[in-house]
């Protein structure tokens, strides 16, 4: 079970929801919930991490598969009226995501 204090966790999840809602077609679809839903599981596996490098790892692949739906709405293949809800948890769960690792990589 995730701490209620991770607020980074919690955007995530919020997004994830979100992003559940939009109506995409098949493979467009499909790759879009996974990696809006792989943000929330590396968040979640590396935060059970008992290293600094390894929650590092983790985090890293969640801003990956953050940064890949921000490609997928930015490419314009997901209609922007369907994006409106989702922007600000994308907006910002891509900037605590970043200033998390960027803390992260000080201490490592």
């Amino acid at each position: 079970m995730m701490s209620k204090n991770f607020r980074t966790y919690e955007l995530a999840m919020d997004f994830y929801k979100e992003c559940r809602k939009i109506k995409l077609n098949g493979a467009m679809k499909n790759q879009f919930e996974r990696a809006s839903l792989s943000i929330v599981l590396n968040l979640s596996e590396g935060s059970g991490k008992p290293t600094r490098k390894d929650r590092a790892r983790f985090y890293f692949i969640a801003y990956g598969s953050l940064k890949e739906t921000c490609s997928q709405s930015g490419r314009n293949l997901i209609p922007s009226q369907n994006l409106r809800p989702t922007s600000y948890h994308l907006e910002i769960s891509l900037f605590l995501i970043s200033r998390f690792l960027k803390i992260l990589l000080i201490l490592l």
